[in-house]
């Protein structure tokens, strides 16, 4: 009887691994990530905006689910900022000539950071409104 071959080498080794060593690994991962979006103009700018929005999210909210949106908003959008940085890398990655399905993969990670940001003024100029001039 000849036994099987054996199993190739997993290409990426944080797939085989497990319990806290993933946890452990991914945190670096997570880690490496927030600094290399820190690389971007855009994501240093939120940043920045969410270390004053933040705080000030606790002081404005009038109860914990306000406070949970106001502060959700803001993460929110660093969350797409870096999904969108995500993907202008990886499209980068594949060659700098112009083509079609680029463009529209990089316009439409533009888009959702747009609406993002959107969203969260909309959440912010209404809290701002109950807190201040509503009656």
């Amino acid at each position: 009887m000849t036994s099987p071959p054996p199993a190739p080498d997993p290409v990426n080794p944080q797939k085989s691994r497990t319990g806290l060593s993933r946890i452990w690994h991914a945190t670096g991962y997570s880690i490496e990530g927030l600094k290399a979006g820190w690389g971007e103009a855009a994501f240093r700018q939120e940043a920045k905006a969410a270390i004053v929005l933040l705080p000030l999210s606790f002081w404005l909210g009038s109860d914990w689910s306000e406070t949970a949106l106001l502060a959700g908003s803001v993460l929110f959008v660093m969350i797409v900022e870096l999904l969108n940085t995500g993907i202008e890398t990886a499209i980068d990655r594949i060659g700098p000539e112009w083509h079609d399905l680029s463009k529209r993969a990089k316009d439409m990670g533009s888009a959702a950071v747009f609406l993002s940001l959107t969203l969260a003024g909309s959440i912010w100029l209404a809290a701002l409104y109950m807190h201040f001039l509503a009656p």
